[in-house]
């Protein structure tokens, strides 16, 4: 059974919404990865939501660009959290993308992320948080990733000061 579900308004998603499924891999957390389209399949949508829920899936990642009503589309079939990502790819740079997946009605939030990798790679981070509330191991994977981070800042810093010190 899949943790999170990652659906993906296009195939041609795929590149900016990979590192979501890297980070998740990473932290070892469930998922499947499905196209579909709020408005091209809009009934596919809903029958994906169903089914997963059925399943017992506990977070959707949605991805879309242009209009981007799939995150939206997707929460207002389920009361599990729904996370946004805006991709993209058009004239208005994500733009358009960004405010249709953050502005969303009273009673339907979407947590909008920032746009493309970026936000793909937060994505994974939200829903593993989300997780964690339940989840022991999973919440001490996090900390130890956040603990690497930290290491590599702090490795990184030694590295620069030895690069110019100039005593």
């Amino acid at each position: 059974m899949a943790q999170v579900v990652i659906l993906m308004g296009s195939q041609s998603d795929e590149e900016k919404v990979r590192p979501c499924m890297e980070v998740l891999r990473r932290l070892e957390v469930s998922h499947v990865v499905s196209v579909c389209s709020a408005h091209r399949t809009p009934e596919r949508t809903a029958e994906l939501v169903r089914q997963h829920e059925a399943q017992g899936v506990k977070v959707f990642i949605c991805a879309a660009g242009m209009a981007a009503h799939l995150a939206g589309a997707v929460a207002a079939r389920t009361l599990r959290p729904v996370i946004g990502i805006p991709v993209s790819g058009t004239a208005l740079n994500g733009m358009d993308a960004l405010f249709s997946t953050v502005q969303m009605p009273p009673g339907y939030p979407v947590a909008t992320l920032a746009l493309d990798k970026a936000g793909a790679r937060n994505a994974a981070w939200l829903a593993a948080q989300i997780l964690a509330l339940e989840d022991s191991a999973l919440e001490a994977r996090l900390r130890a990733e956040r603990a690497d981070m930290a290491a590599s800042v702090v490795k990184s810093s030694e590295e620069i000061s030895r690069k110019y010190v100039y005593a």
